[in-house]
């Protein structure tokens, strides 16, 4: 299954410019977020999703404007960090696991799996 990538260009301080890919976005009281990863190689390929990964990862609360035509990425309040990383490294171990087991029927024999689902 091929997703298409959403991509966000954020400028830092000096004025320099940098892309960080969306990997996941997900709800959590009452607010959108988005977990983002330092993607700099620029590849498109699976092997280097793992290594982009690994360089940061970011939480970023998503804001939308009135008219609902933008959106604003912001930093989340610290306060709110460790639930916060709770959440999104749940939300990245349900996703790492590749077996496509559907209906809690896991076929990957992998009992390291993280997929919720009964290995057989």
């Amino acid at each position: 299954m091929d997703e298409e990538r959403d991509f966000v260009v954020f400028t830092d301080d000096d004025g320099n410019e940098f892309e960080l890919d969306v990997i996941a976005y997900f709800d959590h009281k009452g607010n959108e977020y988005a977990i983002l990863a330092d993607c700099s190689c620029g590849c498109d390929c699976e092997s280097c999703e793992d290594e982009c990964e690994e360089e940061g990862l970011y939480i970023m609360r998503i804001v939308t404007s009135d008219d609902g035509q933008t959106e604003e990425f912001v930093p989340p309040a610290d306060e709110d960090m460790d639930e916060l990383v709770a959440v999104a490294e749940e939300l990245l171990a349900q996703d790492s696991c590749d077996c496509g087991c559907e209906d809690g029927e896991c076929d990957c024999g992998e009992h390291h799996c993280d997929c919720g689902c009964e290995d057989k």
